[in-house]
């Protein structure tokens, strides 16, 4: 990203910072194309597609109706009907668990990083925030919880006894639908649509872009553009995700080339001085320049101090992006080892040098084979001074929000007797989300924190300590609040629920549906890998997995106004 392309950006969120404060504003949000780059039907087909799940008599009637809706021989309604008929029977559980897996691969990295500011722009304001879309929950839900959106206004298909019938619910969200489903949410939370944003890529949605007060036309396609430009509207378009340019896949394949060639060029220094240590040293750094330089990643460092006084010391960083590597490369530069999953040190040629490098490689399924393959960093710390690097989330995020700590780094600062030291990582998944190839350029801001003395540390007084230091995290990275509202929301008393006939009530978008939701997240019921009586599940092999673990599960549709944010177990 360009230094001027940030200054927009910065520009963009001042403007709604600087707008009045209040519950009675609304900011609401398209989804296709305006939270997400693309479209999420797409990769719901492509998915499909892939798992076998349609006939080919299917595909290509998907197909013909798809033709007939883009060329304007068939309305959204058409659309959608068309698509509905092949979902009869099969049950609404399987679409939710369909949803969840569709957002881990394929939604996730689609979020604009920009659109995730500006919704916490209206966030800090006090603003109410929804989406409205034409698209249905069974997308939307796992990116609304993630980005902590309670109202979601949507088009829906019917529902009865936990199965789809075939039909749509009337009207659709789509055009003056959502003008009604907009008007609704007012109606029910005494907003001022002559006070609200609208953001939307479409000039399907110029109903509502012009029933609100603050219209915000947003990567606008080229009818709407026109339209903006004769209203007036301010503009903005986002090129951080999506199809990258070819310089995107240059700079990403000679970045992750660079791993290599910086061990190359450490070769002389090993072989004159016999020093595999300063080599390793010298290629590290060398890495940390050479990669995040070709990405145009730039690192925004305060605390940078506190990478030097307390070595040998356990860094633990939160784990948001492969990018994460080149960025402690740059940051801690020598004497350190790291640990990470087994299955890279299959990696072609970076897997043994990662090794050289002190890299330990693990089996996470097998704790205590973990623990014994740690055994030497604690004596790399104890006997040479190194510094180890580990996250204590085990794995990288989908999103920026703080994943549960495991307690392998706390342990290791016991045995080994040495300070933690916590480096806090807020975005470096501008630069590469996970699941995606690509890094784009960034600015990436990094607070490393006062090392934290570990002396009176015990493993008896443990989960204190994993607290203390992930409560650090939470702090830094302004999620302490929404943390505290989770953990109220699932310890508070519940109180005893009437479930409604049926699974999902159909009604009009922005009425309230009449079927309750529980406070707290269960792991949805499995669907069988095959048909049973009369009943379809979408899936043949990929709900074969462990159910999702879920941090909060949004359930407010358009037809669900009543219905509040569950947390996870």
């Amino acid at each position: 990203m360009t230094k001027k392309k940030i200054a927009d950006y910065q520009s963009h969120l001042q403007d709604v910072l600087d707008a009045p404060e209040g519950a009675h504003i609304a900011a609401l949000f398209d989804f296709d194309g305006t939270i997400i780059a693309g479209y999420s039907a797409t990769a719901m087909l492509w998915e499909k597609i892939k798992r076998r799940e349609m006939t080919a008599e299917e595909v290509v009637e998907t197909v013909n109706v798809m033709a007939q809706y883009s060329t304007g021989a068939m309305g959204f309604s058409g659309l959608m009907t068309g698509a509905a008929k092949f979902m009869k029977g099969v049950t609404e559980d399987s679409y939710f668990e369909f949803g969840e897996e569709l957002y881990e691969k394929h939604i996730a990295r689609k979020v604009y990083p920009e659109a995730r500011a500006l919704i916490e722009a209206h966030r800090a304001k006090g603003h109410t925030i929804a989406i409205v879309s034409s698209a249905t929950i069974y997308q939307i839900e796992p990116t609304a919880r993630d980005l902590d959106i309670e109202h979601v206004l949507c088009s829906q298909y019917e529902v009865e006894n936990g199965e789809f019938t075939g039909n749509i619910i009337r009207p659709l969200c789509f055009g003056e639908g959502k003008v009604m489903a907009a008007e609704n949410l007012a109606a029910s939370y005494s907003l001022d649509l002559d006070q609200s944003y609208f953001y939307s890529d479409s000039y399907d949605d110029i109903e509502l872009l012009e029933r609100v007060g603050k219209p915000r036309p947003l990567n606008p396609n080229t009818k709407l553009r026109e339209a903006a430009r004769e209203h007036g509207w301010p503009l903005e378009k986002y090129e951080s995700r999506g199809q990258g340019k070819p310089v995107d896949y240059v700079r990403t394949i000679y970045a992750t080339g660079s791993l290599i060639g910086s061990a190359i060029a450490s070769l002389p220094i090993w072989a004159l001085t016999g020093s595999q240590r300063e080599a390793m040293n010298f290629s590290t750094g060398l890495f940390g320049d050479i990669a995040t330089a070709l990405t145009g990643c730039e690192l925004e460092v305060t605390g940078e101090e506190n990478l030097w006084t307390s070595r040998p010391c356990i860094f633990v960083f939160n784990h948001q992006s492969k990018a994460d590597v080149m960025i402690l490369a740059k940051l801690i530069r020598r004497d350190m080892g790291g640990v990470a999953k087994k299955e890279v040190r299959d990696t072609p040629v970076i897997g043994k040098l990662m090794e050289l490098a002190g890299t330990v490689f693990i089996d996470r399924a097998n704790a205590g084979s973990a623990i014994k393959a740690m055994a030497p960093l604690i004596d790399a710390v104890k006997n040479d001074g190194k510094s180890i690097v580990i996250a204590p989330e085990g794995t990288r995020t989908l999103s920026p929000k703080l994943g549960p700590f495991k307690k392998g780094a706390f342990h290791m600062a016991i045995q080994a007797g040495v300070p933690m030291v916590p480096i806090v990582i807020h975005n470096a998944g501008d630069v590469a989300p996970k699941n995606e190839f690509l890094m784009r350029p960034a600015r990436v801001r990094i607070d490393v924190l006062p090392a934290v003395d570990t002396s009176k540390w015990s493993a008896a007084t443990m989960n204190e300590h994993v607290a203390e230091v992930r409560g650090m995290f939470l702090e830094t990275l302004g999620q302490a609040e929404e943390e505290d509202a989770l953990d109220t929301l699932v310890n508070e008393p519940k109180a005893p629920v009437k479930k409604a006939a049926g699974t999902r009530r159909a009604t009009k978008a922005g009425a309230p549906s009449k079927r309750p939701a529980a406070k707290k997240t269960t792991a949805r019921k499995k669907p069988a890998s095959r048909k049973t009586g009369t009943k379809k599940v979408v899936s043949k092999k990929s709900f074969a997995k462990q159910p999702v673990n879920r941090s909060t599960r949004t359930k407010k549709t358009a037809a669900d106004q009543s219905t509040k944010t569950e947390a996870a177990e």
